[in-house]
């Protein structure tokens, strides 16, 4: 783990994004960790989230790319990244997200912000089950782009159902769309257990990890 991922996972748990104890997730799995962006519900940690998002696609990516974000929560994700990346890196990046419902007025369409084109980066909050990226790669091929990866907080690196891969992967594999994590699950595992507040969660996030994670 770098010091990105634990000063990310570190301020996840501040922000109270990042909460422990028993959550039941879509899969039916009990999780004994759960990851909620809708915590970073203000400017400051909205600001700061992008940051490690913009940071993320630095150290990834030199080519030239724009940014989708999936609604709804990729709505806002993308466009604090955009501007980010303007403001630390210089680098002026188009973005656009797309409706739930097109528009049946004025432009129509599905699309806001920028024409999708060229090599597209889709900044998301999480995989669940992958079905919001799947759609949005899906959207952006429509629009004759390339989408190239997918940035998201957290890899929870679970496998999906009976499959011995994980959603992530899965999905590189089936869409040819690169999944870039700000970190994963054994990352947070290790800071859970390098945390001396949080280590009493170590035991259950490894069974759990090996039970369910790639």
């Amino acid at each position: 783990m770098n010091n990105l991922q634990q000063n990310f996972l570190a301020f996840a748990f501040e922000q109270g994004a990042l909460q422990f104890g028993k959550f039941k997730l879509r899969s039916g799995r009990v999780s004994p960790y759960y990851f909620n962006s809708g915590a970073f519900s203000n400017g400051a940690s909205l600001a700061t989230l992008a940051s490690y998002y913009a940071d993320t696609i630095i150290r990834h990516f030199d080519e030239d790319f724009m940014l989708f974000g999936p609604a709804y929560k990729g709505i806002s994700l993308v466009t604090a990244t955009a501007v980010i990346l303007n403001r630390d890196y210089d680098k002026k990046t188009d973005y656009a997200f797309n409706r739930k419902e097109q528009k049946a007025h004025g432009d129509g369409g599905w699309i806001v912000g920028a024409p999708v084109d060229g090599k597209v980066i889709i900044v998301e909050d999480v995989i669940t089950s992958g079905a919001s990226i799947k759609a949005a790669a899906a959207l952006i091929r429509n629009q004759a782009a390339e989408p190239i990866a997918a940035v998201i907080s957290l890899d929870r690196a679970e496998r999906s159902g009976g499959e011995h891969e994980s959603i992530a992967n899965i999905i590189e594999e089936t869409l040819g769309i690169k999944v870039v994590p700000i970190a994963n699950a054994y990352d947070l595992l290790d800071f859970v257990e390098n945390t001396s507040k949080l280590q009493r969660h170590a035991d259950a996030m490894g069974i759990y990890l090996k039970k369910y994670a790639v």
